[in-house]
């Protein structure tokens, strides 16, 4: 496995994320998966305090029991449950980010949260009272880096001018480049990391059978996957490829990918052994389909 900085901060991410919003609770097989991700290399995971209700946290601090300092855990805030169990309300309150993160650290089982995100957020959000709770639970000790779940290009760049964010997450795959038209750019020459999402875009990317996606027809998407499967060889599956594309852009740190099943953290943990493309094959993966650009909250 290998390890980028995660720049404004000390901590080295390993290329491969696991992303642990569908992962199964059972406490055996979690532990399990973890431990084998642990062992493959992965030393970042990715969790929120909404995924099950605050049980994925649970699950993730259970399995990293005498594991903690080996991995480095980001979790996310800003969606408040409902007492009644209905549903949840958007809250970036600093008070409410204060009191929230006390109750994560506590399901993850440990003292500190290494990334804290706001899970979302909208440019009509009190953005200066986030960037106060975050800076306050840095200087308090509780997590070591902040950062935000988005891709709202408006929401970004204030984050970027008024704080010290060290991440942001954001959804980008072949099939969604809309971030290539300012906001890689823009974090790269901040030293904002970028932690990908949806890199094999529901599957579609993976082997799945083509179908709409964005401004994607399934004929679209299956041209490219043609071509994506001339790249691929005993050692690089569709998802391999896929995954090299990402990560070839300099502005990427890692990429989160979701983990359930065994076979989905082999196949994760085999993309170090995948055959490495050459620049101009990644660049005419780029040219199959025009990229689009994001409408709203520009």
């Amino acid at each position: 496995m290998k390890y980028r900085a995660l720049k404004n901060t000390e901590l080295q991410i390993s290329e491969i994320a696991f992303g642990c919003m569908s992962m199964d609770l059972s406490r055996k097989i979690n532990d399990e998966l973890i431990h084998a991700a642990i062992d493959g290399g992965i030393n970042y995971f990715d969790t929120a305090d909404l995924y099950d209700q605050g049980k994925n946290e649970e699950a993730l601090g259970q399995a990293l029991k005498g594991k903690r300092s080996e991995v480095i855990v980001a979790t996310k805030v800003g969606n408040q449950l409902r007492a009644d169990g209905s549903g949840w309300d958007w809250n970036p309150s600093k008070d409410y980010i204060l009191k929230a993160v006390d109750q994560s650290l506590k399901r993850l089982q440990t003292d500190y949260i290494d990334i804290y995100q706001l899970h979302g957020g909208t440019i009509e959000d009190p953005i200066s009272e986030v960037i106060e709770a975050f800076e306050q639970l840095k200087a308090e000790g509780k997590i070591r880096g902040y950062g935000i779940s988005s891709i709202r290009p408006n929401v970004i760049r204030e984050y970027v001018a008024n704080s010290n964010i060290a991440s942001v997450m954001m959804q980008y795959s072949l099939l969604d480049r809309r971030p290539e038209e300012e906001m890689l750019d823009l974090l790269e020459s901040n030293k904002v990391g970028v932690m990908t999402r949806g890199g094999l875009a529901k599957g579609l990317l993976a082997g799945k059978s083509p179908e709409a996606f964005l401004n994607y027809k399934s004929k679209e998407i299956e041209l490219l996957v043609n071509e994506m499967k001339k790249l691929t060889d005993d050692k690089t599956k569709l998802s391999h490829v896929a995954l090299q594309w990402i990560l070839s852009h300099s502005a990427v740190t890692s990429a989160v990918v979701g983990i359930r099943t065994k076979e989905q953290l082999d196949q994760a943990l085999a993309y170090t052994e995948s055959t490495a493309m050459e620049r101009d094959q990644l660049d005419d993966l780029g040219k199959v389909l025009p990229p689009a650009q994001y409408q709203v909250h520009r």
